[in-house]
């Protein structure tokens, strides 16, 4: 489940804060308005993504994959 948007700017995060701590205002709902039957079938077609891909790829395939992610993450 996603974490909700706060406000990036300082005080106006600190008021929301604070209006949640005194119960002025309550946290948004991020599942709201959304189809509980769509959200469960997108869920189980993303416990299932990278497993399914991985098995489907070759040996070989998955190597040159994993060097171009490294080589990615340790260019920096």
């Amino acid at each position: 489940m996603r974490q909700p948007k706060r406000p990036k700017d300082t005080n106006q995060r600190a008021k929301y804060i604070a209006d949640l701590l005194t119960g002025e205002a309550t946290e948004p709902n991020p599942d709201e308005g959304k189809n509980p039957a769509a959200v469960a079938l997108g869920r189980l077609g993303g416990l299932k993504g990278g497993k399914a891909r991985a098995s489907k790829l070759s040996a070989k395939k998955r190597k040159e994959i994993a060097q171009k992610a490294a080589k990615k993450r340790w260019s920096k």
